[in-house]
Formats: C-alpha cells, sequence, structure tokens
C-alpha cells in the first residue's frame, strides 16, 4: 500500500511540473513590453487597436472646440452667395460698406473705425494719389491667392469694376458718378481713376479712396463663368452663386433655413507672413437664426453664443448679477462705441407726412428718454448728453458743426405742448371732435414698424405710437418679419401702411459724416427702387443736394464746418426722419465660457482691434487673437 502511495505522489509531482512548464512566464520574468510585435499574430490583435474612421463634420456635429457661435447678424434664411448681388441677405458673406464683411471676400483695404486707417489687406502697403489727386495707385500682394489656389492680380480688380458698371450692381450704380476707370497697369498694379469735374479735379475724393475699403475684388474667371451662364444683368445679379470662388480666410459650408455655417480654408492666403502669419482660429463660424432678441439672449446667457451683436437689455447684469463670463468692449456704460443712428423715416408720400408741422411734431412729441432707458437700458447716451443733429456722438464728429448755430432748432422731446401749438399753428386740428386731427377732410392714422424681433427697434416704435396719441394723431404699430421688411422699404413707392419705420444710418467710416448726411437726405437715393443706401422716406431738397456735393471739393475746414452746419440746419428744421437713440457701431458682446482673448478697448493690439464682432473690417483681426480657455 504503501509502495503504492510513493508511486502516486511521484506521478502527481511530475505531472505539476509539466503543467508549469506548460503556462505562461510571470510578468516578472519576461515583461510583455519586450515582446517583439511582429511575434503576435495579426490575428490575434484586440479589435479595438484597429484604427477608427471619424464620422465626417456636419452642419449637426460641429466640434463646439471648434466652432465660433455668432447672434444677431443673420435674421432668416441667406438666398446666395454672390458678391455682385444686393439681395443675398448672407450677413456672414457678403456684405459691402463701410467696414465690409471679409470672411469670404476681401476688399483692397481694411477700415478700422477705431484709428481711421486702411490697413492692407489684398494691397501690398498704402494706397497713393497722383500729384493732383486725379488718381490712386496701389499694388497687389503677391502671396494673395483666390480659393483656388490661383493669384489674385490687378486684372481681377479692373474687371470686378468694369462688370460692376455693365450690370449695373449696386457697388457700381453707387460709384460710377465719382470713378472713371479701374485699370491694371500690370499683375500687380492697379489704378483707380477718379471722374473728373470741369475743372480737371476729382469730383469726390472721398468716395475713391472709400472704395477701396468698401468693395470686394471678385475672381475674373468665376465671373465669366457667371456671365455665359446669365441670360441678362437680372439674372446675372440673382445668381445664388453656390460655386463662387472668393479670397477670405472662410469658405461656404452650410446653409438653411435654421443656420449658416461658414468653414476655414486651410490654404488661405493670409497665412502667408506678409498678411496674419497664420490661419484664424476657429474653423467654424456658425449662426443660427433666432427667432428674436429674447431666443438669441437666451443662448447668449448660456454661452451657446460666443458673440452677440443684437441689443442685450440689461447686459451688465449678465456680470454683475448672475456671475458669467461676459463683456463688452468697453467695461462701463455705454458698453459700446456709440457711431450709428437707428432713424425713423417718414414717407413723405402718405397723407399729411408731406407737411413739416406734423412731423415735426410726432418727432417733439416722442420721449426719448424713455427709449434710452427702457428700450436700450441705458446703452445710448441722452439727447440732452449729444444734442440732435446729423452727427454721430464721437467727439471727432461733433466737432464737425457749429452747435450753437443749430440749437434752437434741436429738442429733447416729451414736449407734448409745443408739438400741440405746433400743429394748431398749421391748421391741423380735431374738427370733428373724435379726439384725431385732421388734414386734408382725413383722419390723421398712421403705422409705424420695424422687423419683428428687433426689441430695441420695437420697443422704440412703441414710444412713438405713444407720443402720436398724445397729441391726436392715431399711430399704430405693425413687426413684419425682416425677410419681408427689407423688401419693401427698399423699393419705392412703398406700399399703404408703412408710414413710420426705422432703419439705420451709417456709422463710422472714411467717408464720413459726409456718406450718412448724403444717404438721410440727399435726393440721388430719394424714391427709388433696390435702395440699401437711405432716404427710404422720399424726401428731396435741391439746397442740400448743393451742400452734400459740394464738401467732398472742399479743403478750408471752416467752410466744411460751415456746410454740415447748414445742413443740419435743413435737417432739423424739415424733419424728413429723427433719430431716436445713439447705438453702438456693433454691440459686440461676447460669452467667454468656450473662446476667450476677444478685443475690448485698452487690450495693447496694435494696430488696435475694433469691437466689429470679428468679421467686419480690421475687426477680422480679432479672429486670429481669440483662443480656447482653458
Amino acid at each position: 500500500m504503501k509502495k503504492n502511495l510513493n508511486v502516486l505522489f511521484t506521478l502527481l509531482v511530475l505531472l505539476g511540473i509539466m503543467l508549469s512548464a506548460c503556462s505562461a512566464p510571470a510578468a516578472t520574468e519576461a515583461p510583455a513590453a519586450e515582446a517583439p510585435a511582429a511575434e503576435a499574430p495579426a490575428a490575434e490583435a484586440p479589435a479595438a487597436e484597429a484604427p477608427v474612421a471619424e464620422e465626417p463634420v456636419t452642419a449637426d456635429t460641429l466640434p463646439r472646440e471648434q466652432t465660433m457661435y455668432f447672434n444677431g447678424l443673420q435674421w432668416g434664411p441667406i438666398t446666395g452667395w454672390n458678391p455682385y448681388s444686393s439681395n443675398n441677405n448672407n450677413a456672414m458673406a457678403v456684405n459691402q460698406q463701410d467696414n465690409a464683411l471679409l470672411t469670404m471676400f476681401e476688399t483692397p483695404y481694411a477700415y478700422n473705425m477705431l484709428s481711421g486707417e486702411f490697413v492692407p489687406l489684398l494691397a501690398d502697403g498704402p494706397y497713393a494719389w497722383d500729384e493732383g489727386m486725379t488718381a490712386i495707385t496701389f499694388k497687389i500682394k503677391s502671396a494673395a491667392k483666390w480659393s483656388d489656389g490661383t493669384p489674385i492680380t490687378a486684372d481681377d480688380a479692373a474687371y470686378t469694376w468694369a462688370t460692376n458698371i455693365k450690370y449695373e450692381t449696386n457697388a457700381g450704380v453707387s460709384n460710377k458718378e465719382y470713378i472713371d476707370t479701374i485699370e491694371a497697369v500690370d499683375a500687380q498694379t492697379v489704378v483707380v481713376k477718379a471722374k473728373l469735374n470741369a475743372d480737371g479735379k476729382a469730383v469726390n475724393p472721398l468716395l475713391v479712396a472709400n472704395y477701396l475699403t468698401n468693395n470686394y475684388i471678385i475672381q475674373k474667371a468665376w465671373t465669366e463663368t457667371l456671365e455665359a451662364r446669365s441670360a441678362d444683368a437680372a439674372a446675372f445679379k440673382a445668381d445664388p452663386a453656390e460655386d463662387v470662388v472668393g479670397s477670405g480666410p472662410y469658405k461656404k459650408f452650410f446653409a438653411d433655413e435654421t443656420k449658416v455655417v461658414l468653414e476655414r480654408d486651410d490654404n488661405y492666403w493670409g497665412q502667408d507672413a506678409s498678411m496674419f502669419g497664420k490661419l484664424p482660429t476657429p474653423k467654424y463660424l456658425a449662426h443660427i437664426m433666432y427667432k428674436d432678441n429674447a431666443a438669441g439672449f437666451t443662448a447668449f446667457q448660456a454661452g451657446e453664443v460666443d458673440v452677440s451683436q443684437q441689443f442685450n437689455a440689461n447686459i451688465q447684469d449678465l456680470w454683475l448679477k448672475d456671475m458669467l463670463p461676459v463683456s463688452t468692449y468697453l467695461p462701463e456704460a455705454p458698453y459700446g462705441i456709440g457711431a450709428s443712428l437707428p432713424t425713423a423715416f417718414f414717407n413723405v408720400a402718405s397723407n399729411g407726412l408731406d407737411q413739416v408741422a406734423i412731423r415735426k411734431a410726432i418727432a417733439m412729441a416722442v420721449d426719448y428718454d424713455t427709449i434710452i432707458a427702457n428700450a436700450m437700458t441705458n446703452q445710448s447716451a441722452t439727447f440732452t448728453q449729444v444734442p440732435r443733429s446729423i452727427m454721430n456722438p464721437t467727439a471727432g464728429e461733433q466737432g464737425m458743426y457749429d452747435q450753437a448755430a443749430v440749437a434752437e432748432l434741436q429738442w429733447t422731446g416729451k414736449d407734448i405742448e409745443g408739438a400741440k401749438a405746433m400743429l394748431d399753428a398749421a391748421g391741423v386740428v380735431d374738427s370733428d371732435g373724435d379726439g384725431w386731427r385732421e388734414y386734408n377732410g382725413k383722419k390723421l392714422s398712421y403705422v409705424a414698424l420695424c422687423p419683428n424681433g428687433w426689441s430695441d427697434w420695437q420697443a422704440a416704435i412703441e414710444v412713438v405710437a405713444a407720443a402720436g396719441k398724445e397729441i391726436g394723431i392715431e399711430i399704430t404699430t405693425n413687426f413684419p418679419e425682416w425677410a419681408v421688411y427689407q423688401t419693401v422699404v427698399t423699393n419705392w413707392p412703398l406700399p399703404e401702411g408703412y408710414d413710420i419705420f426705422m432703419m439705420w444710418s451709417d456709422g463710422a467710416g472714411p467717408a464720413q459724416p459726409w456718406a450718412r448726411v448724403r444717404k438721410l437726405i440727399g435726393s440721388e437715393f430719394a424714391q427709388t427702387q433696390g435702395n440699401w443706401n437711405g432716404n427710404w422716406g422720399g424726401y428731396k431738397n435741391a439746397d442740400a443736394d448743393a451742400l452734400i456735393a459740394g464738401i467732398p471739393g472742399m479743403t478750408d475746414p471752416a467752410e466744411v464746418k460751415a456746410a454740415y452746419t447748414e445742413l443740419t440746419k435743413i435737417y432739423l428744421t424739415d424733419v424728413p426722419s429723427f433719430t431716436l437713440m445713439y447705438r453702438p457701431q456693433n454691440f459686440h458682446a461676447v460669452n467667454e465660457t468656450v473662446w476667450t482673448n476677444f478685443p475690448h478697448d485698452g487690450d495693447g493690439t496694435n494696430p488696435p482691434v475694433p469691437p466689429m464682432d470679428l468679421v467686419f473690417g480690421w475687426g477680422i483681426a480679432g479672429l486670429y487673437n481669440v483662443e480656447l480657455v482653458k
């Protein structure tokens, strides 16, 4: 028995040794990292180690850390990407004016509204007038390229101008009386020749230079493609241009009725050392089309919007009370650079609104302090602080007219008794005892309008309506959607029901304040169609036209000041329209939950980056400075 047990024990020991020899060695004996990768059969590799294909980015899956979101710019779906059209409704890509939009298309120079500089963009260095100020010469940067990789040349600039004239685009119509030709001297050199008057001088040197910051250079080759498929000028300008070639840092990515998205062009020429030296930080710029300011504010408050160019009531509460990472360009009221004059225009074709007494009485009765305190939540100077004129509140413009000479014509508002007395003296009275005044036997009843969802404007229009009731003039309100509103007010004659309506005026720009005055009361825009310039109410005044025509040729500052003083007198006497508030050039509020290092007053950038929402004029430079919050 003992012998059998010994044999069994021996067999068990031998079996244990054999099993030990067949097992894997312990980690301490041979670390896995030391085993050659080639020794592991590919079939045995874990599935997780196989490369995973990335899902393509869509408009619904934009990476938040690569996307900058905006509000307050785009109200309603875009209709196109055509830089020759003025009806794209594309506020993220196409806008040629003071501080032009520079995301997809570029101008020779970017205007800096803080310094007044023309910062070279497509242009190589400053422009130069000839000795007689009859022509401007500038050069195109050799590094400048189109989005298809081909070079931008002087021939593109010349062909753009010729096309604007041929198809009567807004850029052509607006400048053809001041620019004669734009010519390519060689591949890089552009000469802009001014229209000359009988004395051999430029008709308007201000607008010749202004063209360089306001209007895009468009690719000749693509323009020829557009021409080939267009039956006429109307078709040329109506083409949605889905195949457009640009030169800017972004290109179209997506657009529908809910949002518009631009994608960075990673081959953008501006990363050359002659320009920015790098690409803008955000890969995508996106704009959700919010229903109104309230919806946009909610998204901004939640950090879903980074840059807000809409009116946000009591903006300071977001950082003072809610402790959110929100800021504005100026840390104290009015929080932005006051430059624009939101204005109520009178339709002079409406019954009674061709009469100065009725127009001025309405304007005098409006309670502007209520508008500024409530509608603007004090994000505007008052008309006591900055008396009413045709100038913006900046010190430079306020010094360009004789304030004492027009003081008796100015009004600060809520002068109900003065307005009633003016109407009574003009014989505009309530003859039938129903509480409403009549003119030519017809009750004075008007509709006051502005776009739906523009809350500050809507609140202001309600105050205008309330003023009418105080003086016996019935004024009701209506707030159409912007997509409808903008097609109506820009085309004369205006339909019934568009009697008093709000539009903007020019802000800061290289041709200001002259261009603003021209657009407020110049007859060239009155009673026209496709009018995106101004004087939408149809007012005409030959004396004002003569002064406006004369100012660009004036060289004596005293003469210029006298002319602006006289124009201010005409405006305050005839009251074809009236400013309701002073508005920042752009509201430019930012939420720094995702992105930081936005432009702000005294940030040390050189040249300083203005509060232009990182897409307009030299504000585009802000896209190169922003950083992700760490």
